[in-house]
């Protein structure tokens, strides 16, 4: 089969258009065309539908381009690898990880990574989906749960919990709750029950749910809540660690907690050798050392 023709099939069936494959590939849009169509009768298939909005994959195209796919993320990992040098750590390295630790633990400390490699470029990707390192839809993930996916090296970072915390104004204006049943008298904040969450998270929240809470105030991720927390609109459900970057919050009802969750790094196993996956890896863990004393001392004081 005609590499060349494959890599011209693939551009045109991510652009879903000859034009914008042409563009891409700096090749015609009679040149595009006619690589698919020898491609096709290589193959005594069709590979596209044509409609007026554009080129649909047919059954056929589809198990090409899922091929295809592959090859090219397989190529991308052989092209990082040759570009990894054993001194230097430069390049993009993909990271995803869930929007709550990404925004309120991640991203303050990125400035520390750029300062020891200011040519990295991290391609930070921030969602409750589980992506596929193995294929490369990322290089390294943090995750709230040990990754089933197989060869992966994998990493447990830390337990984190799910806590109350309000602001002292808050508390200060409102009262402070003393035992669960006063939480009725405060507006609640929390992710919604069906938002993407840990199940620890979750499970806190329809616990205080049952309860006559008399007002509430719903989101989708922990920024949000965090926010809403620090404008003084109520009691909120956090991840523990947000209180080393933000150490005025107070615990609400600090008996009432989720149960431990485990945050792990991950990783492709081809990619062991890489230095910016080791270089990532090690400032992670130097923060989560950094972050383990200050929580000890923090329990001493």
């Amino acid at each position: 089969m005609d590499w060349d023709k494959l890599r011209i099939f693939h551009a045109v069936a991510d652009a879903g258009s000859l034009t914008h494959a042409g563009d891409k590939l700096n090749l015609s849009q009679s040149a595009v065309s006619r690589q698919i169509r020898g491609l096709e009768e290589s193959l005594n298939a069709t590979l596209f539908h044509r409609h007026a909005r554009g080129l649909i994959l047919t059954e056929q195209g589809e198990l090409l381009f899922d091929a295809t796919s592959a090859m090219s993320k397989r190529l991308d990992t052989a092209s990082a690898r040759i570009r990894d040098s054993e001194e230097e750590v430069f390049g993009e390295l993909r990271v995803t990880t869930t929007t709550g630790f990404g925004t309120l633990w991640l991203a303050p400390r990125l400035p520390k990574l750029y300062e020891n490699y200011p040519d990295l470029k991290v391609d930070l990707m921030l969602e409750e989906r589980v992506l596929d390192l193995p294929m490369r839809e990322a290089d390294v993930a943090i995750r709230m749960k040990e990754p089933s996916q197989a060869d992966l090296i994998r990493k447990k970072l830390m337990m984190i919990r799910m806590c109350l915390y309000a602001t002292p104004d808050y508390l200060a204006e409102n009262g402070t709750p003393r035992d669960i049943e006063d939480i009725e008298d405060h507006r609640l904040i929390c992710q919604n029950i069906d938002s993407n969450q840990v199940g620890a998270g979750r499970n806190l929240v329809q616990h205080l749910m049952t309860y006559e809470i008399r007002s509430l105030l719903t989101v989708n991720n922990y920024y949000g809540v965090l926010q809403s927390v620090l404008n003084n609109l109520g009691i909120g459900v956090l991840p523990d660690y947000v209180t080393e970057d933000f150490p005025d919050l107070v615990q609400v009802l600090p008996d009432l907690e989720s149960a431990d969750v485990p945050v792990f790094l991950a990783y492709p196993e081809e990619l062991r050798h890489s230095q910016r996956v080791s270089a990532f890896k090690d400032f992670v863990q130097e923060e989560i050392i950094t972050y383990r004393k200050q929580l000890r001392e923090k329990q001493k004081s």
